[in-house]
């Protein structure tokens, strides 16, 4: 399997965490330290104080999404590593969805959540189970949607994209898939064709069901989606 990561994009997030939390911790210890030396300044304590607390949540967000090991583009290589060179997977690549695999068969594309917890779809209802530690963090970690949902509304968007940059203009086989990478993560799935899996079950679903793509369209579709993401 070939893959590509736009490293830059990346790094450039990380960096942006990094400083959304430093700057929010020096922001609340102003608000703490500004009214001992100048009591003129009591009022606006309150003032740093609210905006040290926004940003440091904001780059714990940020933290959660682009510094916290493992990253989700290393526990998608891993868990698809022995893929043949048929399979290309793309990380954040200028596209609706952050990792794309391009296969002998078509475009799949990966949302991952690094989260642990349960998470359960039952006749037609997407539930996840609020825990206190959930709910305490719910501010500062990403949402889950419902698979069904979301590969709905993902699979229309990229559709709108191939079809702007594709010359050939046909159509793309497609499927969106929800991978939970964590370890601690309770998966239950009452029906079969939710497109949702835990991350050791990935693999045996990104295996080509269909007929191949013509191999001008898997170029094109190669050299496209390169483009988006290395710059």
């Amino acid at each position: 399997m070939k893959i590509y990561i736009d490293r830059q994009k990346v790094n450039a997030r990380a960096a942006a965490a990094n400083a959304a939390s430093v700057g929010g911790l020096l922001l609340l210890l102003a608000s703490v330290l500004a009214p001992l030396f100048w009591q003129q300044l009591a009022g606006f304590a309150l003032v740093l104080l609210l905006l040290g607390g926004i940003t440091a949540m904001v780059g714990i967000y940020l933290a959660n999404r682009w510094v916290r090991r493992p990253r989700p583009e290393d526990s998608l290589d891993k868990a698809l590593k022995s893929l043949d060179d048929g399979f290309r997977l793309y990380h954040y690549p200028s596209l609706p969805c952050e990792h794309i695999l391009l296969s002998p068969s078509g475009i799949v594309a990966l949302e991952v959540v690094n989260l642990p917890g349960s998470f359960s779809y039952r006749q037609g209802r997407w539930k996840e189970a609020m825990t206190m530690g959930r709910a305490l963090r719910y501010m500062v970690e990403p949402r889950v949607e419902d698979p069904v949902t979301l590969a709905l509304g993902l699979k229309e968007e990229l559709r709108r994209w191939f079809q702007g940059r594709l010359a050939s203009g046909a159509a793309v086989p497609m499927n969106v898939m929800t991978v939970f990478s964590h370890p601690a993560v309770d998966l239950e799935i009452s029906d079969p064709s939710v497109p949702a899996y835990a991350l050791a079950k990935l693999r045996k679903h990104v295996v080509p069901q269909g007929a191949r793509l013509a191999p001008g369209l898997y170029e094109e579709l190669s050299a496209c989606l390169e483009q988006a993401t290395v710059s």
